[in-house]
């Protein structure tokens, strides 16, 4: 008898833990529905130019994007969730590739799915900001007009990055990583791998099963446009061999501006939207 109340004590505990973690999980779980999308790199995914009056009407409250600095002309908080408008990624920087990849999602999804974006970027920074056993050897060596830019980031763009995406999480889910970094590393036969420990990296800390998440990298100015980097392009298609979900986002035909190392708002716009489509084509089966 004795044994039989103990087993009867054992079960009513189990059913009371399960209802209790049933409760947890439904009433504390993120909304599957808000897609999430960390975005980083360097001065292409800040966005060179100045967003145009055409980027800044028709927004939508279903795509946000987590402010990552502090930005009071803004009337911006960062760690809080805004509607996307450009800026995307700190105070005074452009249009990025960010902007046209939510708004052409949102325009093929269905209307219950909300996308937020997470961006830090630096402007002509090495992939080797992003590592977070390399940042503080790379800032030593780091020119000083790109310190008080890695400073916004308290000192550790990865680190910020990380936080938001931690954020991010508890709020939705994480579908996908945008990329567009490699004018400052052109000729450096390394970059996959390097690039391949970050991602690593990034989804062990997330902890996210290792090469669950798609990574979109895309190509610096296109060769036929005489991009000052486009050799670069010849090391960024060798990406999806070391990382198997990795996928490589064309920058032919995307126009630019005349330093031919950066896309104009019509550039970004189309690059925005190539993003967009890849993903739409990988997780939604959407062309």
């Amino acid at each position: 008898m004795e044994n039989d109340k103990v087993l009867d004590y054992r079960l009513i505990i189990k059913v009371l833990t399960g209802f209790f973690l049933l409760f947890a999980t439904t009433s504390f779980a993120q909304d599957p529905n808000f897609h999430i999308y960390l975005c980083f790199g360097q001065s292409n995914m800040e966005g060179h130019v100045r967003a145009e009056a055409q980027d800044t009407v028709n927004l939508s409250p279903r795509f946000k994007v987590l402010q990552a600095v502090d930005c009071p002309d803004l009337n911006r908080i960062k760690d809080t969730w805004y509607m996307a408008r450009p800026p995307l990624v700190r105070c005074n920087t452009g249009l990025t590739p960010a902007d046209y990849f939510g708004r052409t999602l949102l325009a093929k999804l269905p209307e219950q799915i909300k996308i937020g974006v997470v961006n830090v970027a630096v402007g002509g920074c090495k992939i080797e900001l992003f590592d977070r056993d390399m940042y503080a050897s790379y800032i030593a060596t780091a020119p000083q007009w790109m310190i008080g830019t890695i400073k916004q980031y308290n000192g550790n763009p990865y680190l910020r990055l990380l936080e938001l995406a931690k954020k991010a999480q508890k709020d939705g889910v994480i579908k996908g990583i945008l990329l567009h970094q490699g004018e400052s590393n052109t000729g450096d036969s390394l970059w996959v791998k390097k690039v391949k420990i970050v991602y690593d990296n990034l989804l062990k800390d997330l902890n996210l099963e290792a090469n669950s998440i798609p990574l979109l990298a895309g190509e610096v100015v296109n060769a036929e446009q005489g991009g000052v980097c486009a050799s670069m392009n010849g090391i960024i298609a060798t990406l999806p061999k070391t990382i198997p979900n990795a996928h490589v986002i064309s920058s032919k035909g995307c126009t630019i501006v005349a330093d031919k190392l950066h896309f104009d708002a019509a550039g970004y716009r189309e690059l925005g939207k190539r993003y967009a489509d890849k993903m739409l084509a990988l997780l939604y089966s959407i062309n």
